[in-house]
Formats: structure tokens, sequence, C-alpha cells
């Protein structure tokens, strides 16, 4: 049955930066479709997360760790697989921002979007590959954004940042692929959450971020339940190296 392909029961999850936004939203979607759940905060555990999991009764564990560090990204695989003995689904969605002008940029600002953003979904995936292939199965999904096609404003690093998770997810999607891994994307467009808080509280661009999108709104998380479960279920076992927008039709206009 087609709809069965999209159950993830029996499955486990990692999903970083899950302690609020669109990370939580994935952990739920996650979740409803039936898998077991890692989740992840950068400095606490995640506990309005773990919260969200228990009332639909979902088997989670949490981490804590900052993925910036190297050591981190390996010790986060690690926990997980010796907790629930494998990991099949990795969702790389922990970032962070920094909103500045180019020329007032600044070097550790730019190396800190760069470690989190980037550098972290190259160790975790790497480190999380190395359990995936020697099962011959799982699923990477990046959090890239509309900024892997779009240079942005006042976002020099993010833009990098993403820019290269785009890249990475078609790297590694091209040595796994055949390998039974799928290493793909979701692109998300301008969605409520505290990366875009300045944003949104800017009326002028606030207004005409609005009025780009066909849909007429911002996104949610909500809105990526359906494409992460699509791409981490075997509902996609022939989709390799793609970034799914999910945007309202931003990129369309």
């Amino acid at each position: 049955m087609t709809l069965e392909r999209f159950s993830l029961k029996g499955k486990t999850a990692l999903v970083t930066g899950s302690s609020r936004g669109l990370g939580a939203g994935i952990a739920m979607a996650l979740a409803e479709a039936g898998a077991n759940l890692a989740i992840h905060g950068s400095r606490t555990v995640p506990e309005v997360t773990q919260e969200m999991l228990s009332k639909v009764g979902a088997n989670q564990f949490a981490v804590v760790g900052d993925v910036s560090e190297a050591s981190v990204c390996s010790l986060l695989i690690e926990q997980v697989v010796h907790h629930f003995g494998a990991i099949d689904i990795l969702v790389n969605n922990a970032g962070t921002i920094r909103r500045v002008p180019a020329v007032e940029h600044s070097e550790e600002d730019w190396q800190a979007v760069i470690d989190t953003n980037l550098t972290s979904v190259f160790r975790l995936t790497k480190n999380a590959g190395k359990h995936m292939l020697a099962h011959g199965s799982g699923k990477v999904i990046n959090i890239a954004s509309v900024l892997t096609f779009q240079g942005g404003i006042f976002v020099p690093s993010y833009a990098a940042a993403k820019g290269g998770v785009g890249q990475l997810t078609k790297a590694f999607a091209n040595e796994w692929a055949a390998k039974g891994i799928n290493v793909n994307a979701i692109a998300p467009g301008y969605m409520v959450t505290d990366n875009t808080e300045a944003l949104r509280a800017n009326p002028e661009r606030s207004r005409q971020i609005m009025e780009r999108i066909p849909a007429g709104r911002w996104g949610c998380a909500n809105d990526l339940a359906g494409a992460v479960v699509f791409l981490a279920s075997s509902a996609s076992d022939y989709v390799h190296g793609h970034v799914l927008v999910v945007d309202g039709g931003w990129l369309s206009r």
C-alpha cells in the first residue's frame, strides 16, 4: 500500500536543533509517523519538545551539545546509537544567523555561522553515515534555505553556509545513493521562527516579504511536516541529492 511506505515505525531519527521552532515541528512530524526520536538542544535538554512528544507517546531520548564543536558532532551520533541501537534518519536542522551589513560582518560572526550551519552538517552526516553504510540504509535530510539559491540581504555568512548545504547534499548523495542511503534537503522559505523575528518586527521588510509570497503568508513548522516525512520514509527511496523547496511560492515569483 502506498500510505504504508510513509510509515517510520521502528526507525530512529536524530533532529538537531529541536528545542523549538522548525526543529520541534520536524521532531513531532517524525514521531507522529512512528519514529523513535532523539531530540537535541545546544545548551540544555529541550524540555518543551519532550513534553510535546510525550503527548503523542513517542519513544524519545534527549542529547545536548554545541554542534559547532567537532567532538560534539561525533558524541551525539554515538549517544543515539548507544541508546537506540541504530540511527536511521538524521535531520541536520541546527542553525544560527548573524544579521549585519557585509562591511560590519565580523570574522567571529562569520566563523560562528559557518561552523554551526555548514561544518556541523558535514561532520554529523559523516559520522551518522558510517553507521548507515554499515547497515546499507539511511536517510539524511539537511535543512537548507531559499538562500541556498539567493544571496539575501545583510546575511553573507548565512547565505554562504546555506549555499554550501545544498552542495554538500549533492556531494554526499553522489557517493551514497548506490549504497542505500538517501541524502536530500528541504529549503524553507520565510518561516515564523526566532531567526526571522527581526524581519517580522520591521514593518517595511515584513511588508516587502509578504508581498512577494504568492501564498500570502509566512510559513510555519507544520508546513514542513509532509516534506520531512516523505524524505525520511521509503516513499522517497529514488530521490537523491534533491533540494525540496517549501516556500509558499517565493522562488517562483
